[in-house]
């Protein structure tokens, strides 16, 4: 694995959450220009992983570093998360969504571009609230390609996505990696992109009482 381009570094991660280990004891290395699909049942963790990666969560034990990045930045600011909810504001219309976006991270590529890259670009004026759930998705991965970081944490990117719109997320990852950007994705609905390893978590166990072994995910 070259070290010339960032790389995220898990190391002995344990995550806990409540009365269930949910992760334990996982180390994983994502090169530059790879992907790494999450899978496993509901509830396995694929979200807390997620999230933990972001730096939304304190693990129990462990680290999670992205190696060659911007020493002086979090993980939190080197990446993108689009997770369950679409992070759009309801009373803003398609465009005034995209042009804070815009303004806010002084994007890449401009709000507009990326309306008709994602085929909202006849319902710029419209309310987000009007959208249907498929258009509200892709109006929360137009920021992918509007502001540019070099690792993507996607949780269930796919859902709520006709057709034509997977097909345009697969491309999206596609392109990002051949960038030598990092893609770590948890799915229930299979993502055909490579290169791309895939960890598999089980399901949950108990906290252990004093003295008795903890359960693990599947690596």
């Amino acid at each position: 694995m070259s070290r010339a381009e960032p790389y995220l570094s898990i190391r002995s991660l344990r995550c806990v959450r409540g009365p269930r280990v949910l992760i334990n004891d996982l180390s994983v290395e994502v090169a530059a220009g790879h992907g790494l699909i999450i899978t496993g049942p509901n509830g396995a963790g694929k979200s807390t992983l997620i999230r933990t990666i972001a730096g939304w969560f304190r693990p129990d034990r462990g680290e999670v570093s992205l190696i060659g990045g911007d020493d002086e930045k979090t993980i939190a600011e080197q990446c993108h998360v689009i997770g369950h909810l679409n992070a759009v504001k309801m009373q803003l219309s398609v465009e005034e969504n995209l042009a804070f976006i815009e303004r806010y991270f002084g994007a890449a590529l401009p709000g507009a571009a990326a309306l008709e890259r994602f085929g909202l670009g006849a319902i710029r004026r419209v309310p987000a609230a009007y959208l249907s759930a498929g258009q509200k998705r892709r109006l929360a991965l137009a920021r992918l390609v509007m502001v540019e970081r070099p690792l993507w944490l996607l949780d269930e990117p796919a859902v709520s996505l006709d057709a034509a719109g997977q097909d345009l997320l697969i491309a999206l990852i596609r392109e990002h990696l051949e960038g030598g950007g990092i893609v770590v994705a948890a799915t229930h609905t299979p993502l055909d992109f490579a290169p791309a390893a895939e960890l598999r978590l089980g399901r949950p166990v108990p906290v252990p009482t004093r003295g008795a072994p903890a359960g693990a995910g599947e690596p």
